[in-house]
């Protein structure tokens, strides 16, 4: 889930339930499952398996259950799960794109209309609000108070980052998405730990809301999506 604050977002998923950690490394699966049938099993030659690799680490997945996942998805009796893209709006025009990775287009697509419906949002055409958002590879590291910033700055900038943000908490590097890969690896090689490497996608503009009601439906309507085992990310432009 995107936000206003990557931190914040990252700190609310590292909170969650042994139950939801299950459910998260489920839809990473699923994802490395896509990728695999994409371009093989190689994160070498498969730049996306190698995000989704970096992606489940920094999730705690153990690694025999990444090599298993890719393993499954290379035979020939693995299930194939098709990725879609849904769009739409929460309430008070909130902007809601949900990527799905489901062997069942009917049944997923069924689930996200009904929550959508249901907390004071209606889905939409493809194309409604994705111009709102950009691509964009984020980085973040947190800030434990022993990096030197200057010496991460400069190690991120020289091997292709186009932003580098401080915090109290965290260091947010933003790059284009074709250059994640060759930041990540040269910080990586400098011995930085991630708390998140990956593609995101960056709101141009943020809306509030003002009321509890719409607050309450916007948080109800993110939870049913998360919670869904089909839905493997979700992005919104609502300021909370």
């Amino acid at each position: 889930m995107s936000g206003h604050s990557k931190w914040k977002n990252i700190m609310h998923k590292k909170e969650k339930t042994d139950a939801q950690r299950a459910k998260i490394f489920t839809k990473i699966g699923k994802e490395i499952a896509v990728a695999v049938k994409a371009a093989g099993p190689n994160p070498e030659s498969n730049g996306k398996l190698k995000e989704l690799i970096a992606k489940a680490k920094a999730n705690n997945v153990p690694n025999d259950n990444i090599e298993r996942v890719i393993k499954k998805a290379s035979s020939d009796d693995s299930v194939d799960y098709e990725e879609i893209v849904y769009e739409g709006y929460g309430p008070n025009g909130v902007a809601v794109i949900v990527e799905a990775a489901t062997d069942n287009r009917n049944r997923t697509g069924g689930d996200v209309r009904h929550y959508f419906d249901k907390f004071g949002g209606n889905l939409g055409q493809t194309g409604c609000v994705s111009y709102l958002f950009s691509d964009k590879g984020i980085i973040v590291i947190e800030n434990d108070g022993d990096i030197d910033e200057e010496k991460l700055m400069e190690c991120a900038l020289e091997s292709g980052a186009s932003d580098f943000e401080a915090s109290e908490d965290s260091f947010e590097i933003t790059t284009e998405p074709e250059d994640l890969p060759a930041v990540r690896d040269a910080l990586e090689g400098a011995g930085y730990k991630f708390v998140s490497a990956e593609i995101e996608k960056i709101p141009s503009v943020y809306v509030d809301l003002e009321d509890e009601d719409s607050v309450k439906k916007m948080n109800l309507l993110l939870e049913h999506l998360e919670d869904n085992d089909d839905v493997v990310d979700v992005w919104h432009n609502w300021n909370n």
